[in-house]
């Protein structure tokens, strides 16, 4: 588990929206496993193969579909469980499909932010708010240097620029409404979070890079790359859940410290080209091949975005653990396993080994 959580989730009530997809069923596993009643509220599972689906998930946790712009039965939630901590994932999360239907990205991100605040400002159990965004949510000037939690917000497509908008309407209501100089009135503590690209098992989205190549070399075709030297900062999905995690933990004991905006992305030494990445992916997985897509009038993605993330380094204690090697490895081995295993084990099994990997870590430092 994180580092120094002492026990903080042990009967804790929390909410996770989003808790069928991608870096949702991961969390909500991670969190049983600390002990919590998981309540999540979300969509039904993009494809049968999810991870959600996989593991079972619905019998391990409450489960409750429901639309995050859905304000009153979002509230209805909120009365009924009561929970302590919320853990806000459910997004509009695919930059093409922002430019095909611009209206439902502003509304889930924007609009459903909006109720997950509302809802945690008149739930008077509810103590501790992680509001996930983006590390698009900044201003991009593809610079070469990271972005940090007070630079900018911005956004060129309309997914990122509605990340941006999410973050200045939650900053604006923890200053107005969770302000922490008066947290002895309110009780509430809300941070927002931005990781880089996290790739990990489960993820049957499309328009992303690791499900796009596993169903090419299910399908015996090859993989089609639309920016085969654009440079993203990758990440296996279990090391921003695990500044997530610590991160409310320290927002329930020490709010007037850990309140604000955190960034939890990878080093510098996991930023690499989608080519890259692909190649690791096809010699890690056994097979494959891929071939250059590139298209001259297609949607506009950022080549090169960075975060610095030595707020969260300095004062949570929090690093990357994996290398681009071992990250690639564990998703591969998800993929190459979620038919035959039963895969609630396997993600268990995943986040102990990622969580011993952190505690060497740690000692090492």
């Amino acid at each position: 588990m994180p580092t120094n959580i002492n026990g903080s989730f042990i009967d804790k009530n929390i909410l996770v929206t989003g808790h069928t997809g991608f870096k949702g069923s991961w969390l909500s596993i991670w969190l049983i496993q600390l002990g919590a009643n998981v309540i999540g509220y979300s969509h039904d599972p993009y494809t049968a193969n999810d991870n959600f689906n996989v593991c079972k998930l619905s019998d391990k946790l409450i489960d409750v579909r429901g639309d995050i712009r859905d304000s009153e039965k979002l509230e209805q939630v909120f009365n009924k469980y009561k929970p302590e901590f919320v853990f806000h994932l459910a997004a509009q999360a695919i930059v093409r499909k922002s430019y095909e239907n611009p209206k439902e990205t502003y509304e889930t991100n924007v609009m459903g932010t909006l109720n997950v605040l509302e809802a945690i400002k008149n739930c008077e159990a509810t103590k501790v708010g992680i509001m996930v965004t983006t590390d698009k949510c900044y201003e991009n000037k593809e610079q070469l240097i990271g972005y940090k939690e007070n630079d900018p917000m911005g956004g060129y497509d309309p997914y990122s620029s509605s990340k941006g908008c999410a973050e200045l309407l939650i900053t604006s209501y923890r200053n107005s409404f969770f302000y922490i100089n008066d947290y002895s009135k309110h009780g509430k503590a809300i941070a927002s979070v931005r990781a880089g690209n996290v790739i990990g098992g489960g993820d049957w989205s499309s328009d992303r890079i690791i499900p796009d190549c596993i169903r090419a070399i299910e399908n015996f075709s090859k993989i089609k790359l639309r920016n085969p030297h654009s440079v993203r900062p990758w990440q296996f999905v279990l090391e921003p859940l695990s500044g997530y995690i610590k991160l409310a933990s320290k927002l329930y004991t020490e709010a007037e410290k850990f309140s604000g905006a955190w960034n939890f992305g990878p080093n510098m030494s996991l930023n690499a080209e989608v080519k890259d990445i692909v190649n690791v992916l096809i010699k890690s997985y056994g097979k494959g091949e891929w071939i250059d897509d590139s298209e001259v009038d297609q949607p506009h993605e950022a080549n090169l975005l960075m975060l610095d993330c030595t707020k969260a380094k300095e004062k949570l204690n929090w690093q990357q653990v994996l290398n681009l090697q071992e990250t690639i490895d564990m998703t591969s081995d998800w993929y190459k396993n979620y038919k035959n295993n039963n895969m609630y084990e396997f993600c268990l099994k995943q986040i102990n080994e990622f969580t011993q990997k952190q505690r060497v870590k740690v000692m090492e430092d």
